[in-house]
């Protein structure tokens, strides 16, 4: 019996492909035969760290393990394969968000959510990383056993040494605001960047909003953004783009506090991340957020400026309240501690591999 996980992009460094990673040491350290196959495979990820889709031959007993995001062929693909099917739900951006940035994008979005609808009566297990995914999938008529399992984070990669010249640069008396993930219209980056308006010209003068991620997919919708900041006369707003690891971990130790004012996440890996750095989170109440904050951080159901600016300004200027938002911050950490997440992983594959073949 092998565990193949399969995926449509096996992308270096996004939150899929490293739970993919991730579940896969999980496997093989518990003695399963395990392989990824995708149908792109990011070549930072080396040569050897999955094979393509095209070059998978099924074998007896066989159970697929499927990574669902987005619109690919390989959504109705795995269908074929008579093998037992695992989806692990990540859900699927609405299409909407890309309207008039990114045709292909709203496409894929689209094309995504039908073959969620599609796969509904297709799969043996539905493995979902928040309880917003699973009300999803409930709602487009999944009536099949259902698991929430937190996305398995490799914490101790954030051990590794942060960049210093990226800590020499910024980690002086000045607010640091800071918001990482791709900039992407869905996650709302241009809210964040009305409320840093307020809070820099009402408040505190010597602030920076650090937007820290890649801006590559939808150029039109960063020159929007740009041209936003230029309309403001705004400075010290910085777009980092795609950076290297260890200047993701420096831009969380400069960290002040951290804003997501996102309308729409499966789960959002960096809220976790955060936490683990021991940042004050601020974030707008919506989709899967509140799933995954579990009562820490400071959750908004007004992200206008002038609520999110008044908010920076009390978590930065409070040590009180700063404290008591790391503190609960820390104790919701403990639900994602990787020994934790995986120990639950395995009770759920050990579970579904005892139960009757199909």
């Amino acid at each position: 019996m092998r565990i193949i996980q399969m995926l449509p992009t096996f992308a270096y460094g996004d939150a899929i492909g490293n739970d993919t990673l991730a579940l896969q040491d999980t496997l093989r350290d518990a003695g399963y035969e395990t392989e990824i196959y995708a149908d792109v495979i990011d070549a930072k990820l080396g040569k050897d760290a999955a094979k393509q889709v095209e070059d998978y031959r099924y074998k007896e007993g066989d159970v697929i393990f499927y990574h669902l995001s987005t619109g690919s062929d390989l959504n109705y693909k795995i269908t074929e394969y008579p093998a037992r099917r695992i989806i692990m739900y990540h859900n699927v951006t609405p299409p909407q968000f890309f309207k008039g940035f990114n045709p292909e994008a709203e496409k894929a979005c689209a094309d995504g959510l039908r073959a969620v609808r599609y796969l509904a009566k297709k799969t043996d297990l539905c493995i979902v990383d928040s309880a917003f995914n699973k009300t999803d999938l409930l709602a487009m008529g999944y009536d099949c056993p259902m698991e929430v399992l937190p996305i398995l984070i490799a914490f101790d990669d954030y051990k590794k040494e942060p960049d210093k010249k990226v800590i020499k640069a910024y980690d002086d008396d000045w607010v640091n605001i800071v918001f990482t993930g791709r900039v992407v219209p869905n996650k709302c980056p241009e809210d964040i960047i009305a409320a840093f308006y307020y809070y820099k010209k009402n408040i505190q003068p010597k602030s920076r909003l650090f937007l820290v991620g890649r801006y590559d997919g939808v150029p039109a919708y960063k020159a929007q953004l740009d041209a936003y900041v230029k309309q403001l006369a705004l400075e010290d707003v910085y777009f980092t783009g795609h950076v290297k690891f260890d200047e993701i971990l420096a831009y969380y130790h400069i960290a002040d506090v951290f804003v997501c004012l996102s309308e729409h996440e499966g789960f959002c890996v960096p809220l976790v991340e955060a936490m683990y750095f021991g940042v004050p989170i601020i974030a707008y109440d919506s989709t899967a957020i509140g799933d995954t904050l579990g009562g820490s951080g400071l959750l908004l159901q007004d992200k206008s400026p002038a609520v999110v600016g008044e908010a920076i300004h009390l978590v930065t200027e409070s040590k009180e309240l700063r404290n008591q938002l790391v503190k609960g911050e820390k104790e919701r950490l403990k639900d994602f501690d990787h020994d934790k997440i995986k120990k639950d992983f395995l009770e759920i594959m050990k579970k579904f591999l005892a139960g009757d073949k199909k």
